[in-house]
């Protein structure tokens, strides 16, 4: 992924562009960043159905329980796949629709301050150094971008919404996570 962000896209990113997102408030500052975890089916991994789920495509018979969740509007504004390809589906300065009813330092709405970047995974299945890279990197450029998101004002799905989400899980290693993306900014920095 080239390490580039312009008009809201990330330049190697794969845009498939989602209608479910609108504008921020006026004036919103991007201040937040929330890692989920998602696997559709459940568990499984490369398929298609991430993306139908987030371009409205996803088909009730295609799976037993995608009835309940092919009419969510939902959209994340990108994907790590377990490869490490990054997708993307919404600009950055649009609010997705990834993060519902959540908080986060007694501000709710999280979806009107924050970008979704959902890794291809479970809560219980590790994730792979492929994701992590491209997290970092990914991350590493949103901060440079937006620079109201800080290392502690990048979060779990779980840390905005506890009664509702476990994502993403802790199969997530945020101690490494953080370890090294602070490592690459120090990279990026000299």
């Amino acid at each position: 992924m080239t390490r580039t962000l312009e008009k809201g896209r990330v330049a190697g990113a794969e845009f498939m562009p989602s209608p479910n997102f609108d504008e921020r408030p006026p004036g919103q500052d991007v201040s937040l960043i929330v890692i989920h975890g998602i696997s559709l089916p459940p568990g499984e991994y490369g398929g298609s159905s991430i993306n139908k789920l987030f371009t409205n495509c996803l088909s009730a018979d295609e799976y037993p329980g995608f009835g309940d969740i092919c009419e969510l509007k939902v959209s994340s504004h990108f994907l790590i796949r377990r490869d490490g390809a990054v997708f993307q589906y919404v600009a950055t300065q649009n609010r997705a629709w990834h993060a519902g009813v959540s908080s986060f330092e007694g501000q709710a709405s999280c979806n009107d301050f924050s970008i979704g970047i959902e890794l291809e995974g479970t809560d219980d299945d590790l994730y792979e150094s492929a994701q992590y890279a491209q997290l970092c990197r990914l991350a590493s450029l949103l901060m440079e971008y937006y620079p109201s998101i800080t290392l502690d004002r990048i979060v779990g799905h779980s840390d905005i919404a506890p009664d509702r989400k476990t994502d993403p899980g802790p199969a997530f290693d945020w101690q490494y996570f953080r370890k090294k993306l602070a490592s690459s900014r120090q990279v990026d920095n000299t």
